[in-house]
């Protein structure tokens, strides 16, 4: 067995960590080590206070470029570029992350979050962490009050020196944390497959995505400057003292619309514009839609984390969705970037790029609009090449369907795989041939299969605009009766993956599915499901209670989405289905870039299902084409899952 370094370190820089991320902060002329703390195996935790004058200890050093030794780190990518920062630079392969070994068991991410968990007692002896970090790691703002100095060391005063010696001892307690979190959950492996996704994913961040600059920069200012005319003219209309307050703007269209206004929701906006008819409200109403773009804040993201190097590094969270594995955004946060649907992208770009704001507001109405959806092309390939990009096609509809062998809808993707119109002609038993792309057909066909596969009912219906298409309740539940009669693999599947998982939980024993041979087991910690790539799915402190319904349900330990608490969550075989599902699909998505990969690709972003390579523009039709290819090849744990990708060439990111 290989001897296991554990180290943690605490940093100084004047970049702010949140929003321009670890490699800025990283790379920053003033970044130090303050001190490191580490230990080997069982032995003591020993610290190396750095910022007072102690040397690296030899055996830390020898260590650190041994390459035999497996170091391990919570969030590990930050202790291999600040050791890189140093001088000790380490292959990613002798790095293990304690956080991604959490999230992989269905804990959370962070070291506070995941020993609160697992109930690690000496965690709670030292609550002053945070503010440790704020005084020592962080510049301050200068004042006569505090002499004008710009940061707090060690050796401020007698004080300080006390709060060091805190520092010191959080910094040790941080190492025997990771250690014990490693040690409870060394029981649980992670499959080579995972293993090797880690190393890829570090690799991506590692590599980083080119920003175009002066677009960036000069939408950035533009907007601003639109936002800042806008608010100007409704605060002008209004009278409000802040015309961008929620509540100020509430209360001023609950008194003209003789109502009260709840909310300023971009879907509730349309609502209101249409009951308001011509005049100022709608004006105001629509002033206030164009406030509600996010450009600003994405462009801003972008120029906050841009490194030296002209680009943004470290946007991919590994294993972000702990219960799936999928990933998810930070920084610019990529997972939700704003569609394009410009006619002219190059020309809009351009007249952004050039900065010219008057042209700007004769050509387009609506310019908040114009920014919003020139956010994606800000991301550009580097010289003398191009992005190839190259998505799969209705995955998690594919991935369900192979699952569920339910046989009509795998010929479907088979063939070009329009499941909308297959699915409608199924459900209103008419020929394809009528279901047209404009048909009601279509729409009813399309909503029933974005509604309807994880057990979704009448709610689900609604939450996917069935409403809104001029469907009544009595007609929704009909389409989710004709669906469900259409797709009875499928509505077995949920109740057959619900009785195998509340049967592992109940008897804490191992019990295998009909379908894929997905197998459910559990023990005293968790309920665990094996897919079909070996890794597995993680139900942490499982038990059994009433959910809302008065019925008996399997309740889990995780993250509530609104209270951010650890507590018990309720799920059923809907549910199930549907983790089961995304997480294959990560899994094809992850299996195909390490095949990419391994062709020799460079990776520079992924999105939900799609990937994103900088490749030469010499022969990049070839390689697009290559790239499809081997996106849509056979996978040897999913054999008949029928994938198709499809892609296209873009100098900069665009939604094709």
């Amino acid at each position: 067995m290989a001897r296991k370094l554990y180290v943690d370190i605490e940093t100084y820089s004047s970049v702010d960590i949140s929003s321009s991320g670890m490699y800025k902060y990283i790379e920053s002329d003033d970044f130090e080590i303050l001190i490191i703390a580490y230990t080997f195996d069982n032995e003591l935790t020993r610290v190396v206070d750095l910022a007072s004058g102690e040397d690296l200890p030899e055996e830390l050093e020898d260590a650190l470029l041994d390459n035999t030794i497996e170091k391990h780190a919570h969030n590990a990518a930050f202790e291999r570029l600040s050791f890189k920062r140093i001088g000790f630079i380490t292959p990613i392969n002798v790095w293990y992350c304690t956080a991604i070994k959490a999230a992989y068991c269905g804990l959370p991410l962070s070291l506070e979050a995941v020993s609160k968990a697992l109930k690690l007692e000496d965690r709670g002896k030292l609550s002053t962490g945070k503010a440790l970090i704020r005084y020592f790691s962080c510049p301050i703002k200068p004042t006569k009050a505090n002499g004008f100095i710009t940061r707090n060391y060690y050796n401020d005063s007698p004080t300080t020196l006390e709060k060091w010696e805190e520092y010191k001892a959080y910094c040790i307690q941080d190492v025997e944390a990771e250690r014990t979190i490693d040690i409870i959950l060394e029981g649980y492996e992670t499959v080579d497959f995972e293993r090797v996704n880690y190393l890829l994913d570090q690799k991506i961040n590692d590599i980083g995505i080119t920003v175009d600059v002066q677009l960036a920069q000069n939408a950035f200012d533009m907007d601003n400057i639109y936002s800042e005319s806008i608010k100007n003219k409704v605060k002008e209309i209004t009278q409000l003292d802040n015309p961008n307050s929620p509540a100020q703007l509430k209360n001023w269209l609950s008194s003209k619309l003789q109502k009260e206004v709840t909310t300023l929701a971009k879907d509730g906006i349309g609502d209101l514009i249409k009951e308001a008819g011509p005049g100022i409200v709608a004006d105001v109403l629509r002033f206030r839609k164009k406030l509600a773009k996010s450009s600003t804040k994405k462009y801003l993201a972008m120029l906050n984390c841009l490194c030296a190097d002209g680009r943004v590094h470290g946007l991919f969270q590994f294993y972000g969705a702990n219960r799936t594995g999928r990933w998810a955004g930070r920084l610019v946060q990529l997972q939700n970037l704003p569609q394009n649907h410009i006619n002219d992208l190059d020309e809009t770009r351009e007249v952004i790029r050039e900065n010219d704001y008057e042209l700007a507001l004769m050509l387009y109405d609506d310019l908040s609009s114009i920014l919003s959806q020139l956010i994606r092309t800000a991301f550009i390939a580097k010289k003398d090449h191009t992005f190839s990009v190259a998505d799969f096609s209705a995955i998690e509809a594919r991935v369900l369907s192979w699952v569920a062998s339910e046989t009509w809808r795998e010929d479907v993707f088979k063939t070009p795989g329009k499941i909308y119109e297959a699915s409608a002609s199924m459900m209103f038993n008419v020929p394809l041939e009528e279901v047209t792309k404009d048909s009601d057909y279509r729409a009813k066909g399309k909503n029933a299969e974005l509604a309807l596969g994880y057990q979704g009912a009448l709610g689900a219906m609604r939450r996917m605009g069935g409403e809104k298409m001029g469907l009544s309740d009595s007609e929704m539940k009909e389409i989710v009766r004709k669906w469900r009669k259409a797709n009875p693999c499928i509505v077995a599947l949920w109740y057959d993956l619900e009785k195998c998982a509340k049967k592992a939980v109940k008897y804490k024993q191992k019990v295998v599915s009909n379908y894929k041979n997905l197998e459910f087991d559990c023990d005293d910690l968790a309920l665990t499901i094996k897919l079909p790539s070996g890794r597995k799915l993680f139900y942490w402190d499982p038990k059994f209670k009433l959910n809302s319904f008065g019925t008996e349900a399997i309740a889990y330990k995780g993250v509530d989405q609104v209270t951010k608490q650890w507590i018990h969550i309720d799920t059923y075989g809907g549910k199930i289905v549907e983790n089961i599902v995304q997480a294959i699909s990560r899994d094809v998505l992850a299996y195909s870039m390490q095949r990419l990969d391994q062709e020799g690709f460079d990776i520079n972003m992924h999105v939900h299902d799609e990937t994103v390579c900088e490749v030469p523009n010499e022969n990049c039709e070839e390689t697009l084409k290559k790239m499809c290819d081997i996106m849509g090849e056979d996978i040897p744990w999913a054999e008949g899952l029928p994938l198709n990708a499809d892609g296209y060439l873009t100098y900069y990111y665009k939604k094709d």
